[in-house]
């Protein structure tokens, strides 16, 4: 490893279409987000492992030796092919020092990084001592696969510390992608990661984290979508907190009490996914205008549809009332009931219009990003290709 050390990313995801109507097997596309995890990889002190998370609050270090008898101890419990038993992250909590009932960000990042780092050594041998410090661009807890993305960027660090993938990063590259087979054994090591912080995943989000892009959902099957292109778009999170469970017991609820009305409504989100595709899929090699209208359509069609399936808010409406006075066109992502939105900017979006609706929507009390969607998937740094405040973020402090 370099002395320099390495850095790795990996992007947050959101939902361009099928959100809810995904549970009853419908199809959803998930594209990578422009918002990224860093983790950057260093040789550490003589014996120990030592992981920092500032976003969450971590700072905490292990000797080698105890990680070694905890994982003798652990044995077939650590067996990737099956999810981690309730009795292994028991003993996880307890080797960290982490009350049995607590569940927050912190707790669980500890968690993940503990098993992922045991479960990965006990099969490819030990991992050498590292200093380990990530930092993300993502809000945790907005359904943006923040967690995700912190597993694909573990697994990616992890694996190549311990040999089991290779370094694709050559001299005078700012940035490289591993091959095909070992993104594979990344995803499906970040996939055991997000079983530890959310029990049944569905692997979508650590799927987008490892092959960005795009990749439709359904019925359990992934797929990811032929080049796709880069669109722009403003991201904003209204900061209106909200169950995923409870929208998602809502909206079985309203099927079920009217099922000749609800199950057409979830037909035509379907149908709204099915034609995005081919359109994001024409345009690479078609990169006309003209595809926006149909895109800025679809979008308003599928906020109604939330609407009426029951899972829009208040703070979402003001948000499409605000970027529709900007020419803008916009729909809620994820789960609802307040969360994020996201607004699609067409290319002749000019700066002072883009700059006009966040100011608008800040003022609204809500947080703004201006983003891509259609981002690369894990990747491997050289510090010439980071922004200076990801630098400054993962530099030792």
């Amino acid at each position: 490893m370099a002395e320099r050390g390495l850095v790795v990313s990996a992007p947050g995801k959101v939902i361009l279409h099928g959100e809810h109507a995904v549970v009853h097997g419908k199809a959803a596309l998930a594209v990578a987000l422009g918002l990224r995890t860093f983790l950057c990889l260093r040789p550490g002190g003589e014996g120990r492992l030592r992981v920092r998370l500032p976003g969450v609050g971590v700072l905490r270090s292990w000797e080698r030796p105890g990680l070694s008898a905890l994982r003798e101890r652990l044995g077939a419990d650590l067996d990737e092919s099956k999810p981690p038993s309730a009795e292994l992250l028991e003993a996880l909590k307890e080797f960290a020092g982490i009350p049995a009932e607590a569940s927050g960000p912190d707790s669980l990042a500890i968690l993940a990084f503990l098993y992922m780092c045991l479960a990965i050594s006990a099969k490819y041998g030990d991992v050498p001592s590292v200093d380990i410090v990530v930092w993300s661009e993502l809000p945790t807890g907005a359904g943006l696969g923040s967690s995700a993305a912190y597993a694909v960027c573990l697994a990616a660090a992890l694996l190549h510390a311990c040999g089991a993938i290779s370094c694709p990063l050559k001299d005078g590259e700012i940035t490289a992608r591993w091959t095909e087979e070992e993104m594979t054994l990344i995803n499906s090591w970040a996939f055991q990661g997000e079983r530890v912080i959310h029990g049944n995943p569905s692997g979508v989000d650590n799927a987008v984290g490892t092959w960005g892009g795009a990749l439709r959902y359904q019925s359990g099957k992934i797929k990811a979508l032929k080049r796709v292109p880069t669109l722009r778009i403003l991201l904003t999170n209204t900061k209106v907190p909200r169950s995923t469970k409870v929208l998602v017991a809502g909206v079985k609820e309203k099927i079920l009490k009217f099922p000749a009305i609800m199950n057409p409504v979830l037909d035509s989100i379907d149908a709204i996914s099915q034609e995005c595709q081919s359109v994001l899929e024409a345009m690479p090699a078609n990169p006309s205008p003209e595809h926006y209208p149909v895109l800025e359509e679809l979008f308003d069609i599928n906020q109604h549809h939330l609407n009426v399936i029951g899972v829009g808010h208040p703070s979402l409406d003001r948000l499409c009332r605000v970027t529709a006075s900007h020419g803008l066109h916009s729909k809620l992502t994820g789960a609802g009931g307040g969360g994020c939105g996201i607004t699609l900017l067409r290319p002749d979006t000019t700066p002072q219009a883009v700059e006009a609706a966040k100011r608008d929507l800040c003022a609204c009390g809500f947080e703004c990003w201006e983003t891509d969607i259609g981002a690369p998937g894990v990747t491997l740094h050289s510090s010439s290709s980071l922004k200076a405040q990801v630098l400054h973020e993962l530099s030792e402090s």
